[in-house]
């Protein structure tokens, strides 16, 4: 090898970036002075993209593969001033790597409620939160419009831009869509879907591509929640009357169980347990009675041995058997003329005194 060879193997340079951290989008080569020699080896790997800038100004972009930095290949850089003066001089020139791989995993949520008018609950507020996936899919535009001349460029600083207008399209979407409430959880694929295609042009200006946008949630308010439970839960019940008789039936169960307690936990169980029943049997009695009353409209009468109620007209009592007639006398009431039973000392309507 001739002197003139060794010469130029001295200005050889290998330039590649090994990226090992996971969510970098961006890194600058470092290069000593900006100067790169003429014949300088550039391996590019597979999600990589390689950008020469020469004098603030976008010269070149290179694609995966081992390339040979020389005016043979890069017939942008040719036209550069630096290589006139053949290939032991050097130009200065950055390298930008740009990572083209898909990052994924990357969270958005709403910061505030979403107000919306639904048909079921009238205005409604609601908050939504997810993932998204994004693809560096135009490295020259990317850096002129979101990286610049930043060294070390990582996915966390552009994630609130990103995370502001995928909320905002978002928004946007779910009002154009008019899905009901209740109806959300059934349509969050297709949602999402209307909602990336809605943002794609917003992310091609940033040079960007939106490979995946998936909503997890959308949460009403706690309050409306609370009401929803409440409204299944009485759909779930059904007959209320049941119902009850259920919870007495149950409350004196576990009175006979619960033993530990001693004779008076489970005479207070028990007690619990009946008085529980007494008020169906009560409520259901009342029912009853008031049914009667309203279907017949008659008049009752005690039974003069037990009490129970009787129709007027009836000779012999329904409960016990007895002769419904009587003998008692009545006398009418000097003052209000009611009649009042003969040896009664006040009249039972007016409370004169009966002579």
């Amino acid at each position: 090898m001739g002197i003139f060879d060794a010469i130029r193997s001295q200005f050889i340079e290998v330039i590649e970036w090994l990226d090992d951290s996971g969510n970098t989008l961006v890194y600058r080569f470092p290069v000593q002075g900006q100067e790169i020699k003429n014949g300088a080896q550039l391996t590019v790997r597979e999600s990589q993209a390689a950008v020469f800038v020469h004098q603030g100004q976008i010269a070149d972009v290179f694609g995966p593969g081992l390339h040979t930095v020389d005016g043979g290949n890069t017939p942008i850089l040719t036209k550069l001033s630096a290589w006139m003066h053949g290939f032991n001089s050097p130009f200065k020139a950055e390298v930008y790597f740009v990572s083209t791989k898909q990052f994924t995993d990357l969270k958005w949520g709403t910061s505030n409620p979403i107000m919306m008018r639904d048909t079921d609950f009238g205005m409604v507020r609601l908050r939504a939160f997810g993932i998204y996936s994004i693809r560096v899919s135009d490295p020259q535009a990317f850096i002129k419009e979101i990286a610049g001349t930043n060294a070390h460029f990582v996915t966390e600083d552009i994630e609130g831009q990103l995370k502001r207008t995928l909320v905002s399209g978002f928004s946007d979407g779910l009002a154009e869509s008019k899905i009901a409430a209740l109806d959300l959880a059934s349509n969050y694929d297709e949602l999402g879907k209307f909602t990336r295609g809605k943002l794609a042009d917003d992310f091609k200006a940033y040079g960007l591509d939106l490979t995946k946008f998936v909503i997890e949630n959308i949460s009403l308010p706690a309050e409306v929640e609370a009401a929803m439970d409440k409204r299944t839960s009485m759909g779930v019940i059904g007959d209320v009357g049941r119902y009850a008789q259920f919870q007495a039936a149950d409350a004196m169960r576990d009175a006979a169980q619960n033993t530990g307690g001693g004779g008076a936990a489970t005479g207070a169980g028990l007690g619990a347990g009946f008085a529980i029943g007494n008020a169906m049997a009560g409520a259901m009695s009342n029912a009853m009675n008031q049914s009667e009353g309203e279907s017949g409209g008659a008049t009752k009468t005690a039974c003069p041995k037990c009490g129970a109620a009787n129709l007027a007209n009836a000779k012999f009592c329904n409960e016990c058997g007895a002769k419904m007639e009587t003998t008692a006398q009545t006398v009418p009431c000097a003052k209000c003329g009611a009649q009042v039973q003969s040896g009664s000392k006040f009249c039972n309507e007016c409370g004169t005194k009966v002579e």
